[in-house]
């Protein structure tokens, strides 16, 4: 199995919403870095996390722009959507993903502008 295989289908179940999915490519121990937040460290604490970002969602849509994989580390470009009310909140990321060799996800951190995720989402939600 390929790293970057893992790390579609992962986003893949967070575009479904499915945190049971996801959880199930992560490993025990993974590393979120959500830049410039500070780390959250293990499966649970993770997808607590995630869910927090995606409730206000009704839908999800990662469009993932390129995507490269060098041995067990996945790069990719992406636009993160989220449809939040009547508008979409949209979100330039830069991902990069760490995958063990059995397949699971020990590190995860994504690069975005804080700034134009808040300003959105408080346009979304006023």
């Amino acid at each position: 199995m390929f790293s970057g295989d893992t790390v579609k289908r992962f986003i893949e179940a967070i575009e479904r919403q499915d945190l049971d999915a996801a959880g199930q490519m992560l490993g025990e121990d993974v590393s979120y870095e959500n830049m410039p937040m500070q780390p959250v460290i293990g499966r649970d604490a993770v997808l607590k996390v995630v869910a927090s970002f995606l409730e206000p969602a009704e839908l999800v849509d990662w469009k993932i722009l390129r995507q490269w994989e060098f041995g067990g580390v996945v790069v990719n470009e992406r636009i993160d959507r989220f449809r939040i009310g009547n508008g979409w909140l949209e979100l330039p990321v830069a991902g990069f993903f760490e995958v063990d060799a059995q397949g699971l996800i020990m590190l995860w951190r994504d690069y975005f502008d804080l700034g134009s995720y808040l300003s959105q989402m408080a346009d979304l939600t006023s």
